[in-house]
């Protein structure tokens, strides 16, 4: 199943998308509801969505906006902007910053039907360029050895699928998935996984702020890295520092 986000200030608007996609009995999910676009910014950046559907005009952050934004993501969804007739200048804006469509309200059933099915497509050919373009056997392999040559010689802090993507010379979408297809892991969740290793490393072989350790291992905002850490490792960065410094004082005494 593919998953959807909404973005729309308007409740009702959201509600009555949801029940007419649900309706559509197409392989796609409603997952979350934003009201605006700083709202949904902050939503993607924790979470996995396939396709965004935003109205246009929303106040706090516009759809407008919102897409410009996305375009700083390393992974971003698909877009289909939401507008009204008079709108159409925004529109237009909206499908030169990559956009994949519109829809015009009030927004028909048999519309968004067909909207959808263009996109299910779209999604489908990727996959299936991706698929014919690889040796079955040696290229899927060497390319993530290569992938994984790259991201041991590279700082953490530098790493993006986008940079690696082009250092192999393969789209990042591809990548992604091939990634997820030879080592049954995401390429951000094996990311992931390698700075809060650093992290630990550092917390016990050095004296560095947690801010300082954050951002050697990729983490501008300190808060993520500890939600992060606490995750993967079941305590946060502090009581793991202190954990480890106390074990090593017992050793030695």
């Amino acid at each position: 199943m593919k998953k959807i986000l909404l973005v729309d200030d308007e409740r009702w608007v959201r509600t009555a998308l949801k029940w007419t996609i649900t309706k559509l009995n197409l392989p796609i999910q409603v997952v979350h509801e934003c009201e605006n676009g700083l709202e949904a910014l902050d939503w993607i950046k924790h979470n996995e969505v396939d396709l965004v559907l935003t109205d246009i005009r929303m106040p706090i952050m516009d759809g407008l906006s919102f897409v410009k934004e996305l375009d700083s993501f390393k992974e971003k969804p698909d877009v289909i902007v939401i507008s009204v007739h008079d709108e159409f200048q925004f529109v237009q804006k909206a499908l030169r910053s990559g956009v994949f469509d519109y829809l015009l309200k009030p927004i028909e059933d048999d519309d968004l039907r067909l909207c959808l099915q263009k996109w299910l497509e779209k999604r489908k050919e990727e996959i299936k360029n991706l698929d014919s373009s690889l040796d079955v056997e040696d290229l899927p392999s060497s390319t993530i050895d290569r992938v994984l040559a790259y991201i041991e010689r590279t700082p953490l802090s530098q790493i993006t699928l986008k940079d690696v993507a082009n250092n192999v010379h393969m789209n990042p979408s591809y990548l992604s998935q091939l990634f997820k297809q030879q080592l049954n892991k995401k390429f951000v969740d094996h990311i992931t996984e390698l700075r809060i290793e650093e992290g630990k490393r550092l917390l016990v072989t050095t004296s560095l702020r947690m801010s300082e350790i954050a951002e050697r291992v990729g983490y501008s905002d300190l808060a993520y890295f500890s939600n992060n850490f606490k995750k993967i490792a079941g305590c946060s960065p502090s009581d793991f520092r202190k954990s480890r410094l106390q074990l090593v004082k017992s050793n030695h005494s």
